[in-house]
């Protein structure tokens, strides 16, 4: 491993390569934390769109658009909702185009998506998830609209308000 060195000739703690070799029995004897991931109860919730990406279904293998949304608060502030639109079907079609016009992303066609996804990031939405039996629905209500530009100190007002509506 060689680091980097100053002018003094000191060393910065820069690595130029990585050498894990050093940490293969730390890593070897140290316990994993068996976590479970908890799925936010049925409800609304306020939530940004934090990533959102064109991939394949696994069960299916048709493409489907994948939502990783985060719950603004201000109950389980945090949380993450996932939302998929499996594109399989002319429903699955109508599901998806309606919820990009909640979005606020109207296309033309549905090709132009792949080079609009990143209009989709950081809009603000209610949404519901309701669950039936093993499936859970994740329905787009509407969007939140922020009128203050990059969502200045009114959007912790704004929030607040809009939750007390819901809660």
């Amino acid at each position: 491993m060689n680091e980097e060195r100053n002018e003094n000739g000191a060393e910065t703690g820069a690595v130029d390569e990585f050498d894990l070799a050093q940490w293969d029995e730390e890593y070897v004897n140290a316990p994993v934390e068996e976590r479970e991931f908890e799925s936010v109860p049925d409800g609304k919730y306020q939530v940004v769109v934090d990533r959102v990406e064109l991939t394949k279904s696994q069960s299916s293998g048709n493409p489907m658009l994948k939502w990783k949304l985060k719950v603004l608060g201000p109950k389980h502030e945090g949380a993450i909702i996932w939302r998929n639109n499996v594109i399989g079907s002319k429903g699955n079609v109508q599901w998806l185009k309606n919820d990009l016009h909640v979005c606020g992303l109207d296309l033309e066609k549905l090709s132009e998506l792949p080079g609009k996804l990143e209009k989709l990031l950081d809009v603000m939405l209610e949404v519901t998830k309701k669950t039936k039996g093993e499936n859970e629905n994740i329905y787009f209500n509407r969007r939140i609209i922020n009128d203050a530009a990059g969502g200045g100190p009114d959007i912790d007002k704004q929030l607040q308000e809009e939750a007390a509506k819901v809660f």
